[in-house]
Parts: structure tokens; C-alpha cells; sequence
């Protein structure tokens, strides 16, 4: 009796949702697999390298788990290929028996309001690659001039752009933030950040973690109003809300209470207050907010009080979305790819052979990176069960290299040991400007110098 070969799988992204995708292909005993990650950066984690904050080294610490699966006997990293441009779902049939969208949820929600698109407002999403130094980013996109800025949002993505803004370039120093972002925020003239949330403390999505780390810089205070937080202890509001939210409120109580001290800049929490306008002629000149309130039924609404917070710049950070795929089914409200258990459906309803979906471009931008594990693990339980079908629908003349597949397609392939020469280049940076363990390579071609090309 003869083995078939393995079962050919392209994953689309090579962030944690596709590389647990990977993970549990290779893991599993029903059938024997070979996995592509393809990716369009020559260097793989996505969020994680490029979303993490870079003073969260547990965190980030993640990628460390991620690579035993990319060394892994039957999964290859290919990068610097790009889904849509360099291969499409046709072309990708002919290499493969299954593929998996994991690209994620990589832009952020508008706020909707008027003024939002004046130059100084910006997506947080933008300002997390640029620190983060994706190659899309350009230096000079954020120059960081004005005294005060406001941050809208009150999840951990918000409170991580108000901390590196926060910080001074001595607390960065040891992070791999790119040199020529890191003197960028060293020349900042931020002196007042204002956090501006929608809801009240019980109701912010930030983690405790998060915010204690905003309570321990050594160049910012931390302004709590006291009226803000003096919420009875023993009342139904706090009685109600998750264990999380109770320690949320008693640290910002705590903040509350102490005397402030005299550093260089400050962050105002400012809860119970809608965006409404971003104010400005030629650029962003403030914000105009609403305050709010829960009616009665613990809906938000508005108070019909308005008030300014002045801000040279804004940074808007409520909830990340995913952008459609080339010839990929979509979903315009959930900004996901519709599925039935991880298999993608086409628009008249049906399941689309062959096609399927993992991580936040599946569920939403929700939950944790551990989240999506077992997310990844359903997905490919689908998979599997229609391995049969899948093997059946190959072309009759067997499948081709992706190499094959890829001729004249314009990509720059790099491979796994590719990306371990960036990798060792950016260790061999960060040692050679004394600033600790790496420095990221900031542009497309100091990444693919590295490899030598």
C-alpha cells in the first residue's frame, strides 16, 4: 500500500494565528502535512515584531515559542511573498491543497467624526508600526512636535502608545526600537498626553499589567480626577464588574490620592468622554468631547456638555479591523472573512473548497495572542476532516513547487535562514550602538542587505 504524499498547505501570514495554524498541522497524527507560511515581509511574527510594545520584552518573548515552530520539519517560512500581488487563490491552487488566511486585523477603526482626517490625526496602528519599525513606516512620519496630545481609547494598545510617548529616549534605549525612530522621540516636545475614554474605569478594556506600568515611568506623573474614580465600593456598578475591572479602579484610586509629583511630562486620564470633533483648520488643533453617562439600562449616552482638549496631535485606537483579501470573500460590518468552522463561505453561502480562516481575520480583533491557539486548533480540525476532498480536487497532474508557481512574479523570496541573517544583523546593531540585546533594521532594503542582496 502506498503513503500519499503530504497534505500541502499554504498559511497566509505568518503572525502567532498562522504560525499555531502551523503548529497544529505538523502536531497532530491523522495525516502527513507540509506547511508554507507565506508572508509579504522577509521576516515572520507579525504583531509580535510588529505590534508588541518594544519595552514588553515578556511579551515579545513569545517569538521564542513561534520559531520552534518555524524549525520545525515540514513547515517553511517564505517570505517576501505577497498574497494578491505575487500569488493569487488561482495560482495558489496549483501548489498547494489548502490554504489558510491568518493576515490578521491590521488597520484601525475610524471614529467617524468630523475634522478626523486633518493632518495630525493619525491612527494608532500607524504610530505602533513606526515605533515598531515596520518598512512601511517612513521616519518622518511623526515628527512629535506639539506640546500636548491626546490618545483616544482606553484599551492596552492605547495605553501602550501613551507610554512610549511617555517615556524618555534613556527608558527606550534598551528596547529595539530603530535608531532613527528613537531620535525621534528623543527630540519630542510632548510635554501633556491625554488618555480619552468613551466609558468609565469599571468599563475600560485595559489590563492591570498595562496600567501599573504607566504608574512606574520615571518621566511621566499620572493625573487621576478623584471624582472619576469615587465610585461606592459596596454600590451595584462595582459589585457587578469583572475582578479585572475592580483592580482597574483601585489602582486608579490609588493614583487618585497620592500627591503629584514634578516630572517632566503627565498623562490625564480622562474618562466619560466622547469624541465629537477634531478641531483645526490647516491641522489638528484639539478635540472636542462630550461627556457621557450609562443610562439606565447601562447604555452609553450623551450628556450634552461639551468641553476641548487641547491637542496638536490625536491618536485614535479603538478596536482594530481587517482589510479584504484579493478574491476573498468579506464581510464589510465584522471586517472578517465569513466561515463555518474555519471554512471559508463564498457569497452565495456555500463552503469554498480549499479555503480557510484562522485568527483575528476569522473571529475579529479579539482576545489574546494565546487566543489564538485554540482558534488555530479548530480551524485545522476542519481541515483535516476534509482531507479526502482536498487530495481528490488536486490537479490530475500532480501540484508544483510555490518556487514554480512564483516564476516571473517579481517576488524576493526569503527563507527561513534568511531571516536568521536579519536576525543576527539586528543583534549585531544593537550591540555595536550599546543598546542592548537587538536594534530592528528599519528598512526593506537594510533587511534584504542583510541577507545580501
Amino acid at each position: 500500500m502506498t503513503t500519499p504524499d503530504p497534505l500541502r498547505v499554504a498559511v497566509i501570514g505568518s503572525g502567532p494565528a498562522g504560525v499555531y495554524t502551523a503548529d497544529a498541522l505538523t502536531r497532530q497524527g491523522r495525516e502527513e502535512v507540509a506547511v508554507d507560511i507565506v508572508d509579504r515581509l522577509p521576516t515572520p511574527y507579525g504583531l509580535v515584531r510588529y505590534g508588541v510594545a518594544p519595552d514588553h520584552f515578556k511579551i515579545k518573548g513569545v517569538a521564542r515559542s513561534l520559531r520552534e515552530v518555524l524549525e520545525r520539519p515540514g513547515v517553511r517560512f517564505v517570505g517576501g511573498v505577497e498574497f494578491g500581488r505575487h500569488l493569487t487563490r488561482e495560482s495558489l491552487a496549483r501548489a498547494y491543497h489548502a490554504v489558510v488566511y491568518a493576515t490578521g486585523a491590521s488597520v484601525d477603526r475610524r471614529m467617524g467624526v468630523p475634522g478626523e482626517d486633518l493632518p495630525g490625526s493619525v491612527a494608532a496602528t500607524d504610530f505602533v508600526n513606526w515605533y515598531c519599525g515596520h518598512p512601511d513606516s517612513e521616519v518622518e512620519s511623526f515628527l512629535l512636535d506639539s506640546e500636548e496630545v491626546a490618545v483616544v481609547g482606553a484599551g492596552n494598545v492605547a495605553i501602550d502608545v501613551v507610554r512610549i510617548l511617555a517615556k524618555s529616549a534613556d527608558e527606550l534605549r534598551r528596547t529595539d526600537v530603530p535608531q532613527p525612530m528613537l531620535d525621534v522621540l528623543a527630540a519630542s516636545k510632548i510635554r501633556r498626553i491625554a488618555l480619552v475614554a468613551r466609558r468609565g474605569p469599571l468599563q475600560a478594556k485595559f489590563t492591570a499589567p498595562e496600567l501599573r506600568d504607566l504608574g512606574r515611568l520615571d518621566n511621566a506623573e499620572v493625573l487621576v480626577r478623584p471624582e472619576q474614580v469615587d465610585v461606592d465600593p459596596d454600590g451595584a456598578a462595582v459589585l457587578g464588574a469583572a475582578r479585572a475591572a475592580r483592580t482597574n479602579l483601585k489602582i486608579l484610586s490609588e493614583w487618585a490620592a497620592r500627591p503629584a509629583r514634578d516630572l517632566p511630562r503627565t498623562i490625564e486620564l480622562r474618562f466619560w468622554a466622547r469624541p465629537a470633533e477634531v478641531l483645526g483648520a490647516e491641522r489638528t488643533a484639539g478635540l472636542r468631547v462630550e461627556e457621557t453617562e450609562l443610562d439606565g439600562e447601562g447604555r452609553l449616552r450623551g450628556t450634552g456638555a461639551f468641553d476641548t482638549v487641547d491637542a496638536g496631535m490625536v491618536f485614535r485606537s479603538i478596536g482594530y479591523a481587517g482589510i479584504p483579501l484579493p478574491g476573498v470573500p468579506f464581510d464589510e460590518d465584522s471586517r472578517t472573512v465569513p466561515h463555518s468552522e474555519g471554512r471559508v463561505l463564498g457569497t452565495d453561502g456555500g463552503v469554498r473548497s480549499g479555503d480557510y480562516v484562522a485568527g483575528w481575520i476569522k473571529r475579529g480583533a479579539t482576545g489574546v495572542i494565546g487566543t489564538n491557539k485554540s482558534d488555530a486548533a479548530a480551524t485545522v480540525r476542519s481541515l483535516l476532516d476534509d482531507a479526502g476532498e482536498l487530495r481528490a480536487a488536486a490537479p490530475s497532474g500532480g501540484l508544483q513547487p510555490v518556487e514554480d508557481v512564483l516564476q516571473g512574479s517579481g517576488a524576493e523570496v526569503a527563507y527561513y535562514g534568511d531571516w536568521l541573517s536579519i536576525d543576527a544583523a539586528e543583534a549585531e546593531l544593537g550591540a555595536s550602538l550599546g543598546r542592548g540585546e537587538r536594534v530592528k533594521l528599519r528598512s526593506w532594503s537594510d533587511m534584504y542587505g542583510a541577507i545580501g542582496r
